[in-house]
């Protein structure tokens, strides 16, 4: 494969500019024509770089679900209690799920589409993240019964909630914590 010609690499920088700010405005359904008027391109070079719009959110989250997947290999031997280095994560995790409007639901979606750009780029960092579950489970912090699509699904709901109701938006550490409590090992009911 040849390298991007320089005006084409230029294009597609733009376009990855403009679209974070315009999804950062707008949610994670913004509009792609609009995304392409702003970076100064058509349509057909938006689709040539990114061929649909799932495309164009795994560039610009890969690199900080690579970032979250790094983290949690760096937690696997943290010394603090393993409830801890999970909670840490799932913060970091859970507060990039509320970056974006509608991120959250867009997410997800790709749990159950294995064809999605994203769910490629996902598979990574839950994968990780379900690492520190395991290990947190096993130093009998976490109930058993918990895997790593609920833990994903979770604080994915915690984000899409705070997402669709502003009101809610300044309760979203009260409800991570309450997810917490609710993940946390029972020794009697």
């Amino acid at each position: 494969m040849s390298a991007m010609r320089a005006d084409a690499l230029r294009n597609r920088d733009r376009i990855l500019e403009v679209a974070r700010a315009v999804i950062a405005e707008q949610g994670a359904q913004a509009s792609l024509r609009d995304i392409a008027r702003r970076a100064g391109v058509g349509m057909g070079t938006l689709y040539r770089h990114f061929p649909n719009r799932e495309a164009l959110l795994e560039a610009l989250l890969r690199r900080r679900f690579d970032e979250l997947a790094a983290l949690a290999e760096s937690l696997a031997d943290d010394p603090r209690p393993a409830k801890t280095v999970l909670r840490t994560w799932l913060a970091e995790f859970g507060a990039d799920a509320g970056t974006y409007r509608g991120l959250s639901t867009t997410l997800l979606a790709t749990l159950d589409d294995p064809g999605s750009p994203l769910h490629a780029s996902c598979q990574a960092m839950r994968t990780a993240g379900a690492g520190l579950l395991r290990r947190a489970q096993q130093a009998g912090d976490i109930r058993g019964d918990v895997d790593g699509t609920d833990l994903f699904a979770l604080v994915s709901a915690v984000a899409w909630i705070a997402d669709q109701s502003p009101a809610l938006a300044y309760r979203r550490d009260h409800l991570f914590e309450l997810v917490m409590a609710g993940l946390a090992a029972r020794t009697a009911l």
